[in-house]
């Protein structure tokens, strides 16, 4: 349990370090049964949900959000509260090791913050209250049961032999406000958060299957396969 609850205060603190607030908050854990003030508030909460060898339920209640938007730099009305908060989820998840983070959407967590599984910390900044961050953590199934359902998967694959799916090779990522995307013009670098000689992931629909090196096959580009990853690599 102890080992849990410090798990859940690294994933509070990474989510913490994230927000873009005037004021740096500070994650306090509440007492079981104490978060009842907080779920009577959590009609409009940013919530997603983390699926991996660790997935948890994890629900963000702000108590202001045009400030938060504010205090992201955003002006753009088609970003909304959900974008702004999303890099700190992910940092949040990132805590919980591998595995995909779903979408961040306003909906109501009363029920994950009321839930004895769910610990709740508060957000303040100064000792003034700015919210509440919820996590339930769910312990997946164990790897020999996800092995077993693998080799079922790999069994049945024959049916599907002529489905076409899309194969994505990706050389890096980044973020960028939205003021410098649509700065960007003709001859603008935008620096990847990869080195350069690093391999490039291979994703299937989405899903990271392999890595790879960039090569040119008869003037095209092409990509060597230097690692097949597994099941659970791949999530």
């Amino acid at each position: 349990m102890t080992a849990t609850i410090t798990l859940q205060t690294s994933v509070a603190e990474a989510l913490v370090g994230q927000l873009p607030t005037p004021t740096p908050l500070r994650a306090t854990p509440l007492t079981p049964g104490a978060a009842s003030g907080a779920a009577g508030q959590a009609g409009g909460a940013v919530v997603a949900s983390f699926v991996g060898a660790l997935s948890a339920d994890l629900a963000l209640v702000l108590l202001d959000l045009d400030g938060m938007t504010a205090a992201g730099g955003v002006d753009a009305p088609l970003v909304s509260v959900t974008d702004v908060v999303r890099p700190a989820l992910e940092a949040a998840a990132g805590m919980l090791g591998v595995g995909v983070l779903g979408e961040a959407v306003r909906a109501s967590a009363a029920s994950l913050l009321l839930d004895p599984q769910t610990t709740v910390f508060e957000l303040s900044a100064a000792g003034v209250p700015a919210g509440w961050f919820a996590i339930r953590i769910r312990e997946d199934a164990p790897a020999a049961a996800a092995a077993a359902v693998a080799s079922s998967i790999s069994g049945n694959l024959g049916r599907i032999n002529n489905v076409e799916m899309a194969l994505t090779v990706e050389i890096g990522r980044t973020r960028m406000a939205v003021r410098d995307v649509l700065g960007l013009e003709p001859g603008a670098v935008v620096e990847l958060d990869r080195s350069a000689g690093a391999p490039a992931d291979v994703l299937l629909n989405g899903r990271l299957i392999a890595h790879g090196e960039v090569v040119v096959v008869d003037q095209d580009y092409a990509v060597r396969i230097t690692k097949i990853l597994d099941v659970a690599e791949g999530i």
